[in-house]
């Protein structure tokens, strides 16, 4: 990925604005939507899954723990799903300007990530209120912020160029979030899964990532790769991710000189 100039950092921002006003255009409360929409959603989780079910019964700070993970899963979903149409979706402004195809694909998570940064405020706000104070671990937590966003770039670079061919990959990376957030311990603590299956969970990069969050933040309760597997279990969770980012890197770069042809 070649740097970004200052004539695509601006072309950059611009997406990225652009991304936001169409979003929100005609909403009344505009922006606050970003933030209103976790909020709903979890005020509905947390009242199903802990006064219905008692799910979240014997976690500590449940709230915190649930909205985090909540938050967590918005900014990859966002991220992803948006993302796969990255290309498509701006093919008239590439085909008019020449620009790196990569930038469709940055400004799209750009975005995303910016939602990702005003709800952790609201997270972090709850966890004060909660009683939950910063702990020199909490200076590990922008690492696992890193490892999200790489893991987002990954899956978008690979499926924006995918669609580019076949129009089908957002239909099914749509239907495999639906699967996927049931998959992943979003709802309910890792507790409730029998010790036997607990590792088999952390395949999953977002279930890796969304433990290590609430022990870093919330409560050392939260059951981590590294607890269960070890160093080499939690290094080979991130090497995952990162191996996984220059492959799908790679795979978009292959398929750019392509993209012409099907825009």
């Amino acid at each position: 990925m070649r740097y970004i100039n200052s004539k695509n950092r601006s072309i950059m921002r611009e997406m990225i604005s652009a991304d936001f006003k169409v979003r929100y255009q005609g909403s009344v409360l505009g922006y606050l939507w970003s933030l209103l929409r976790p909020l709903f959603l979890f005020a509905i989780l947390y009242v199903v899954f802990t006064k219905v079910f008692n799910v979240g019964e014997g976690v500590p700070n449940f709230p915190v723990y649930l909205l985090l993970g909540i938050v967590l899963w918005n900014f990859f979903s966002e991220a992803t799903v948006v993302g796969v149409s990255a290309i498509v979706s701006k093919g008239e402004l590439i085909r008019k300007i020449s620009i790196p195809r990569y930038i469709a694909v940055l400004s799209t998570t750009a975005s995303a990530f910016i939602n990702l940064l005003l709800n952790l405020i609201v997270v972090f706000a709850l966890a004060f209120i909660s009683g939950i104070r910063p702990t020199a671990e909490w200076l590990l937590f922008p690492l696992v912020i890193g490892e999200i966003l790489v893991l987002a770039l990954a899956v978008t670079f690979f499926l924006s160029a995918l669609y580019v061919k076949f129009r089908d990959v957002v239909y099914i990376w749509e239907v495999f979030m639906q699967a996927a957030f049931y998959a992943t311990p979003i709802l309910y603590p890792m507790s409730l899964i029998p010790d036997k299956y607990q590792l088999l969970f952390f395949i999953n990069p977002m279930a890796q990532i969304m433990q290590d969050a609430r022990y870093i933040i919330v409560t050392h309760d939260a059951t981590t790769a590294w607890q269960l597997g070890g160093l080499k279990m939690g290094l080979a969770s991130i090497a995952l991710v990162v191996l996984g980012f220059f492959a799908a890197r790679q795979y978009f770069r292959r398929q750019a000189k392509w993209f012409a042809e099907y825009l």
